[in-house]
């Protein structure tokens, strides 16, 4: 879908100044917000966002120079930006079907989960993945060794020693549930818990397991080989369902690989571009030629017109961050930065004088 023009959609002039723009988020903002009578949660992000890059002047700069592509082609729209607070932006999700992809990608480590949990089940786990920049703007393969509690190999998670079978419980006879009766000054209140001599099961070992001690767990160290996506982001976090701990008689906890990104010394990201700086000296910038500026994808040569000023973003489309829905790929945005020589010859200086004496004539007239 074609985004909209974020003037159009705070509905201001592109000539408008920061004040304009501001009472004009704010107006549409209390207008929209999703948290009053009649709000439009959609209308409000859109609101969002478009402040987002409009209130910000080098984003605003890229906006009006490239579009949406200048500025990666969505703002964040948590609550950092939102006056009002309470409203955050949203997690987002991609499915993978089998354990070599994951299960659910998300802004945070636990900003989602499961809406019901079932009687039994295994503690979560929360581990750490460092990411160089380059690994994360094109993804790749990691492997984990991991400490957890898992199925005894020994009584295959029954806690009976092998060659010896379950039984009845005697305290709940099977039913993996007792009543209690506890007295109150309102009467007799019967309640219904887990059996806590079986733990819900209903059975018990005729001999408990020389290994787990019953339990049906023990401590292993497992190795998960974990698909890192291209374009995923400092923060985020993977969860890989069933991954996490063991727990008799019932299903595995879930283990969520929290993803950061170590800075890079010439790069920085923003969605899904990349910036960085290139410096050219004051002759170069003046009457034009070429400089090579450093990407992800190696060592590229940019021409540089005549007479580029300081200041001036040149985008190198297709360099930037991958989208991790789709087979696309951000712009790196260059910043051009003007040296100004603190050593001059004897003839560069006189040079230098006689242009600014004579501006019009020019340089090299």
């Amino acid at each position: 879908m074609t985004k909209r023009d974020y003037y159009e959609i705070l509905g201001i002039p592109k000539s408008a100044s920061a004040d304009e723009i501001k009472k004009a988020f704010r107006k549409l903002a209390v207008k929209y917000h999703p948290d009053k009578e009649g709000g439009d949660e959609a209308k409000f992000k859109e609101i969002n966002e478009a402040y987002e890059v409009l209130k910000d002047q080098q984003k605003r700069q890229r906006y009006d120079q490239f579009g949406h592509a200048g500025v990666g082609g969505a703002a964040g729209g948590g609550a950092g930006g939102n006056p009002f607070g309470g409203f955050g932006g949203q997690a987002q999700n991609i499915n993978f079907e089998d354990l070599g992809g994951f299960g659910d990608l998300f802004g945070s480590m636990f900003g989602g989960g499961r809406a019901q949990q079932r009687q039994r089940r295994g503690q979560d786990v929360a581990t750490e993945v460092i990411l160089t920049f380059e690994e994360a703007i094109f993804g790749l393969e990691k492997e984990l060794s991991l400490s957890l509690d898992g199925t005894c190999s020994h009584c295959k998670g029954d806690g009976a020693e092998p060659g010896y079978s379950l039984k009845t419980c005697p305290t709940c006879h099977g039913t993996g549930q007792i009543n209690r009766v506890t007295n109150t000054i309102f009467g007799q209140i019967q309640q219904t818990a887990v059996c806590d001599h079986c733990h819900g099961r209903g059975k018990i070992p005729e001999k408990v397991c020389s290994v787990c001690h019953g339990k049906g767990i023990e401590r292993q160290t497992e190795k998960i080989k974990l698909k890192i996506p291209a374009g995923i982001d400092d923060g985020a976090a993977i969860r890989l369902s069933g991954r996490g701990q063991a727990v008799q008689g019932g299903e595995k906890g879930d283990l969520y690989v929290n993803i950061r990104v170590k800075p890079h010394k010439e790069f920085t990201r923003e969605g899904d571009l990349i910036l960085s700086s290139k410096k050219v000296d004051m002759v170069t910038a003046a009457l034009g030629g070429t400089t090579s500026v450093e990407t992800v994808d190696g060592e590229l040569t940019i021409k540089i017109p005549a007479g580029t000023q300081s200041g001036t973003d040149f985008k190198l489309a297709g360099h930037g961050v991958p989208h991790l829905r789709g087979s696309t790929r951000g712009a790196h945005i260059v910043t051009i930065l003007v040296e100004t020589p603190t050593k001059l010859t004897k003839k560069q200086r006189e040079l230098l004088e006689e242009f600014r004496d004579k501006p019009k004539r020019g340089l090299f007239n």
